[in-house]
């Protein structure tokens, strides 16, 4: 089984799904967005839907109208697909979050298909808010939480990441993007936090990757970060990286399949 642990839902699912089946991945972990950048056909466009990119991953505040929108448009991607895809719930943070953040993840982890939270993007600096998504979890027997971890996010912000999963030792908090350009400090971190996961999208060196896994062989989640990653990529990078078939298949698949089932 090979799973892609890190996927956005696409204005064209279908065609997002036949990409990964190229890929030879069997299971999808779709994520919601509130942003297309594989929709414009023109400069122009792609220019506005990276100002709102910028916006969402440096945890600009949003109406929950924007997060029901994007969390209806994940369910009706599970529906359609549900032998592909799974998916992960996001959540509005640090508004009203103890009572809001809980209320909302409670009612999304009861629908069938969602197995997690994610993924979460706090504002730089704020890593913090992701605390009770992490609570949340723990209630519900430590589902995975997938966190935002390439740029804006800040070393600072991987070391508040750590701390939290060492306060929640029973939730899976996986890191996305192999910690951006910060992946070596995320490695150590990982090292001396037992349940803090990486995810390997985005990387930006192939021994970067080597490297996070030969330290990590059960904590790295072979992920495409689609649309901004292509799965066929992303796949070629992991096995450039992996000589070890053994551990190639834990990476590019048993790893995963151990956190969502």
């Amino acid at each position: 089984m090979i799973i892609d642990f890190h996927a956005h839902v696409t204005v064209d699912v279908p065609a997002q799904l036949a990409r990964a089946r190229r890929a030879g991945v069997t299971r999808t972990v779709l994520q919601s967005t509130r942003v297309h950048p594989e929709a414009p056909t023109t400069l122009d466009g792609l220019r506005a839907e990276f100002a709102r990119l910028v916006g969402v991953v440096g945890g600009e505040a949003a109406a929950e109208e924007e997060f029901r929108a994007a969390m209806a448009e994940l369910c009706a991607a599970l529906d359609a697909h549900p032998q592909e895809a799974v998916g992960l719930a996001s959540a509005r943070l640090g508004v009203d979050a103890e009572r809001t953040t809980a209320a909302w993840l409670d009612s999304a982890l009861a629908r069938p298909g969602i197995v997690g939270i994610g993924e979460l993007t706090p504002a730089p600096g704020r890593a913090e808010l992701i605390e009770p998504a992490l609570a949340v979890s723990a209630d519900h027997g430590g589902v995975p939480v997938l966190v935002h971890g390439f740029a804006p996010n800040t070393v600072e912000d991987l070391r508040t990441y750590a701390a939290l999963a060492a306060r929640y030792r029973t939730v899976p908090l996986v890191v996305g993007a192999l910690g951006g350009f910060n992946w070596l400090e995320l490695v150590d971190l990982a090292l001396q936090t037992p349940n803090l996961h990486i995810e390997l999208s985005s990387a930006l060196q192939v021994f970067a990757v080597r490297a996070a896994v030969r330290e990590l062989p059960e904590r790295c989640l072979f992920g495409s970060n689609t649309p901004y990653g292509d799965v066929v990529a992303a796949r070629r990078t992991v096995e450039a990286a992996v000589d070890d078939r053994a551990v190639l298949a834990l990476v590019l698949g048993g790893n995963a399949a151990r956190l969502v089932g």
